[in-house]
């Protein structure tokens, strides 16, 4: 992590991956799930959902959705967050090419 001082205050500059910063295993896992949330929150924001409304129609318990909106998403694969988005009424595009680098990486970009 990069470290600068402004004023005598000494700065860690982040890496982009709050989850990497702390420490956490599978952080690179966490940040695509944490994005597909956020992509949930909007979705359900947008088409005037309450949590109840928005279980139905992603083939959740309500207390799952509760969960995820706290930010409690680790019981949910990649897929079913992916899923739910579908069923929000998003299409989700997943493109491969090979990378820059000798080892690749997973970008989530939204529209």
């Amino acid at each position: 992590m990069k470290k600068s001082t402004i004023d005598g205050v000494e700065i860690h500059h982040g890496s982009g991956n709050v989850f990497a910063d702390l420490g956490l295993p599978d952080a690179e896992k966490l940040r695509i799930k944490a994005g597909l949330v956020v992509e949930i929150r909007k979705a359900m924001r947008a088409l005037g959902l309450n949590q109840q409304a928005a279980a139905l129609r992603m083939g959740l318990p309500q207390p799952k959705v509760s969960a995820m909106m706290r930010g409690d998403f680790t019981n949910l694969s990649e897929r079913k967050l992916m899923d739910c988005l579908n069923r929000l009424g998003y299409d989700i595009e997943i493109r491969v090419r090979p990378a820059a680098e000798p080892l690749g990486h997973l970008t989530l970009a939204v529209a």
